[in-house]
């Protein structure tokens, strides 16, 4: 008996993808359609719409995916795709000056290890209005990064990846990437922290009440 798409690994995807097969390929499309629409709306948060991006990545995908050595890395090359046409679209818009500084040196490894890691609670019921305008806050708080700091700290923070194949995807170096990631943490806590504070501080207020 013959082994449904949505069975298969992505292995076995990728493997009949480069067999021509577009069966394979619409299920690729199904289970990764919405991880390439999450990225792209972190990345450019204060792009309108994405979704004419979101297809060309798939275009690309069809069009390149003999080039695919390793079937098993799928999810990564997706990143790499995805990140570069990020980076092809920024430079076809107007270019727009950061809203904040951030330090130009870029070379050394390990100085801001110790920066905190940005809290990513599960909602309680009564926090889901507060959560939904913290996440408005932190979209435009990371809209303001310039972009090689926020693709360093998405591709670590939401994607997971390692500092190792974010280097590869950002072709850079891996002290740059541990700093751009430290420091994009640094600079989205000193942005978000009145605001966090501020809601602590009411949550604080209604248990007293209570």
């Amino acid at each position: 008996m013959a082994i449904s798409y949505s069975q298969k690994t992505d292995r076995e995807l990728v493997i009949a993808c480069q067999a021509r097969d577009s069966g394979a390929f619409e299920e690729l499309v199904r289970r990764y359609q919405k991880t390439v629409y999450h990225l792209l709306y972190q990345l450019a948060p204060d792009w309108h719409d994405t979704a004419d991006l979101s297809q060309e990545v798939f275009i690309k995908v069809w069009r390149s995916i003999n080039s695919l050595r390793n079937p098993a890395a799928f999810k990564i090359w997706l990143t790499q795709i995805v990140t570069n046409l990020f980076y092809d679209e920024l430079r076809k818009r107007p270019k727009q000056v950061p809203t904040i500084s951030m330090d130009d040196n870029d070379d050394f490894d390990g100085v801001m290890q110790a920066s905190k890691e940005i809290p990513d609670s599960h909602s309680l019921p009564d926090e889901v209005v507060m959560n939904q305008e913290i996440s408005v806050v932190i979209r435009k708080a990371m809209a303001k990064l310039p972009e090689q700091f926020r693709v360093a700290i998405v591709l670590r923070e939401i994607e997971g990846l390692t500092y190792e194949e974010i280097a590869v995807i950002m072709k850079t170096e891996m002290g740059t990437v541990k700093s751009r990631i430290a420091r994009a943490r640094m600079k989205l806590q000193d942005l978000l922290g009145p605001y966090l504070n501020q809601s602590t501080q009411v949550k604080d207020v209604k248990t007293t009440e209570v």
